[in-house]
């Protein structure tokens, strides 16, 4: 019975369960505190034992035992959770994670009493009180010190590396609480301890300050600020609801983090939104209802736009397949007074498409894979923005898409299509590209080829309606035609470009498919015979035909005009002149919307007779004869197409000149009989047909020498052997006029025509 009864004791003292009691009872027979006790996370270790009224004889092999087993014990909790210190903090953490320094120390002066018992049982010798042992680093690693050392120590070895989250300090822990792979050293087993950090949302310990930032961080992204051992449950974080073009979507905190949450918002790409509304305006003028697609809804912010404006015009659908992206796009249409039809399996549309009469504020709201609902129904208008390329969803979009419909893709991984990633490019679109000074423009011809390849495949062909590449995206949208012939026409646009890598001229390869002796011929440039090695390169395949279509542009600005879209107004402004290939100079006051008719796709397609193209020109009343010149030049360019590709002006000064002012540099090369215009692919671009060797020249003329800056910009006098020189190479290009033009000093006729610089509104985004 003696022996029970002490195994029942020695358990009693080392069991967590039935330390609490004994302590209460310790402080109520011994009120006089008799007895030194140190508490570590809820452990009470005696410090001189009593009998406490019990007769039992305990061996000293049995203390031995029971002191080593405390010990252990002691350890194995301090690794484990530990209460707080701070008592504003409701739950259970592990002890390296604190509000303040002081709570550090605070555990240390508890651990004292661990470290004094620890020494008393195994040596005879007295430490003093002064001496505290550090809670984070083990005996062996860090010895028992005083105050002052143990500051310094807790400062500068955990307070400093710690890691910061919502006022607490994750500190770092050298305790076995993440043990490594054991070393053999002989017959003995070291198990070396690192040292780690414990996460204060799921107590994971992670050992590299770096990577438990990202680690909390990624906890932040996902909605996760809060532990899961909280007793009290965390508050349901809201919905911050936003607005966009008298638009209202709910979205999540982190809803501008891609691929980190259910309902994507991008507020950067606006201006994209409102294009592609007054691309669906447009086509919403010349048939009554039309049915649009969003294959990529997340927040369902691009339909309700559809559907609020314009109404019974439209038939919207948007489709995501995302569960939670659906119910967002579910609450979003509520939030905005429209009804909601939601089809979420395949066998919905064979009842929705019997279904005749339906209400025109009616959303509907689809969950499947934007492949699959392309490949099931019809649409007169499909717009398609992934996250990255979109070159897996063409072929789908170009199957069942209607007559003279319009297909509209937004391309975000500009880091391949922007010749940043060429492997990248070579395996999504099959192109070979390299970094130019006009590589904007090669990417989005680098898409449109795409494009015009998918759409061949299910014969159709394309007419470019715009193109247009900005910093985050390249926006592509094109009329669809059906049948192989304009499968064809599109197809044969596609050609390969040779690109001088020494003076960056550049010229589409020539029709026809046999090989030319030496392909260098084709380009304008002399760099090949002047150069040593090899100076050119094959880029493409790509588009070669034109990026925008002048009359569909020009409707667009109307409706943008109409629903007060001011971001997208200047952007369309300078593609109407840049389609033109026109400044805003010699733009026609009254050619907007006078014709009854434009020809698009070689349909005639009636626009209304309205004096919205007033909101184009601002300036004075041009003189007779520069309207005349104006007109002669419109009636000579109307069937042309806007020249390929641009120069940009700083690429090619000459060092030690100052170049003239962009917008007279322009005029300049107008009135050598050249087509110019601004580029919204550039902002200091200048969109020619002359050929570089002539742009350069018109720049040199023109631009005055660095010392000379206070003097009035007009033509540089050169020497008589650069002027025979240019001489040859204007008669060369067969242009009487250049030669005429490059011989004659026309610096006072040029200065007293331009003196004043009419504003040009062509600024790029």
């Amino acid at each position: 019975m003696a022996a029970e009864e002490a195994a029942e004791a020695s358990l009693a003292r080392l069991s967590p369960e039935r330390r609490q009691p004994e302590r209460e009872d310790d402080d109520e027979e011994n009120p006089e505190g008799g007895g030194e006790t140190a508490a570590l996370n809820g452990v009470v270790v005696p410090g001189n034992e009593k009998s406490n009224n019990l007769d039992v004889k305990v061996t000293e092999s049995e203390l031995e035992t029971e002191g080593k087993g405390t010990e252990e014990e002691s350890t194995r909790e301090s690794d484990s959770n530990i209460l707080d210190v701070s008592s504003d903090y409701p739950r259970e953490k592990h002890i390296s994670i604190q509000r303040h320094l002081a709570d550090l120390e605070k555990l240390a002066d508890l651990k004292e009493g661990e470290f004094t018992m620890a020494v008393s049982e195994t040596t005879d010798l007295h430490v003093t009180d002064e001496k505290k042992p550090c809670p984070l680093c083990p005996e062996e690693k860090f010895k028992a010190c005083y105050s002052h050392k143990l500051h310094r120590h807790l400062q500068n070895l955990h307070w400093k590396v710690s890691v910061a989250f919502e006022g607490y300090r994750m500190c770092i822990c050298h305790l076995p609480c993440r043990p490594v792979k054991p070393n053999l050293i002989g017959d003995q087993t070291f198990s070396k301890m690192g040292a780690h950090y414990h996460c204060i949302i799921c107590s994971a310990t992670i050992t590299r300050r770096t990577d438990m930032i990202g680690h909390i961080n990624r906890h932040v992204n996902k909605g996760e600020t809060e532990s899961r051992f909280i007793t009290v449950p965390a508050p349901k974080s809201s919905h911050e609801v936003l607005k966009e073009s008298a638009t209202d979507v709910q979205v999540l905190p982190n809803y501008s983090t891609p691929q980190k949450t259910d309902s994507y918002f991008n507020p950067k790409m606006k201006l994209n939104r409102q294009l592609i509304f007054c691309a669906l305006a447009v086509l919403a003028e010349e048939r009554k209802p039309i049915e649009c697609l969003d294959a990529f809804g997340a927040t369902g912010i691009m339909g309700l736009q559809w559907a609020k404006h314009l109404r019974s015009s439209v038939k919207v659908t948007i489709n995501d397949c995302n569960e939670n992206s659906v119910t967002m796009i579910q609450e979003n249409c509520h939030l905005n007074k429209m009804k909601v039809k939601l089809h979420t399996k395949e066998q919905d549309y064979d009842e929705a498409m019997g279904d005749g009469g339906e209400n025109s504020d009616t959303i509907e709201v689809t969950k499947m894979d934007a492949n699959v609902i392309m490949h099931l129904r019809s649409f007169d208008f499909i717009h398609l923005d992934p996250f990255g390329t979109s070159v897996n969803y063409l072929d789908s979009a170009f199957r069942n898409v209607r007559n003279l419909g319009i297909v509209s893709l937004t391309s975000t991984d500009i880091s391949s299509l922007y010749a940043k990633a060429q492997h990248v490019a070579l395996r999504h679109y099959g192109c070979n590209i390299v970094r130019t000074e006009y590589y904007k423009e090669l990417a989005a011809r680098i898409v449109i080829a795409a494009v015009t390849r998918a759409a061949a495949r299910c014969n159709k062909g394309i007419e470019v309606l715009l193109a247009v590449a900005l910093e985050h995206f390249v926006l592509v949208v094109v009329r669809v035609l059906r049948g192989p012939s304009p499968a064809d026409d599109s197809a044969k646009k596609i050609r390969y470009l040779i690109h001088c890598q020494w003076c960056e001229e550049r010229i589409f390869q020539k029709e026809g498919n046999m090989v030319e002796e030496n392909p260098y011929q084709q380009l304008p440039c002399d760099c090949h015979g002047s150069m040593p090695g090899k100076t050119a390169v094959v880029l493409g395949p790509l588009w070669s035909g034109a990026l925008f279509n002048t009359g569909f542009l020009r409707r667009m600005l109307f409706e943008a005009v109409q629903y007060g879209l001011d971001e997208a107004q200047p952007l369309l402004k300078t593609l109407v002149c840049e389609a033109d290939c026109t400044t805003l100079k010699h733009f026609s006051i009254h050619s907007l919307y006078d014709e009854n008719k434009q020809e698009e796709c070689g349909v005639y397609i009636k626009t209304p007779n309205t004096s919205a193209e007033s909101y184009l020109v601002h300036g004075k009343r041009k003189s007779d004869e520069v309207i005349r010149n104006a007109a002669k030049r419109q009636k000579s360019e109307n069937s042309a197409e806007h020249p390929a590709f641009y120069y940009n002006i700083h690429r090619h000064s000459i060092k030690g000149m100052n170049m003239p002012k962009l917008n007279k540099f322009l005029n300049y090369l107008s009135e050598a009989g050249y087509r110019v215009s601004r580029t919204h692919f550039d902002p200091m671009g200048v969109r020619t047909n002359a050929p570089l060797a002539q742009f350069k020249t018109i720049l040199m003329k023109y631009s005055t020498p660095t010392y000379l800056g206070g003097q009035a910009e007009g033509p540089v006098h050169l020497p008589e052997d650069v002027k025979a020189g240019e001489q040859v190479q204007a008669a060369a290009d067969s242009k009487a006029g250049d030669a005429e033009f490059l011989e004659d000093d026309k610096s006072g006729v040029a200065a007293a025509m331009f003196t004043e610089d009419y504003p040009t509104h062509c600024g790029a985004d």
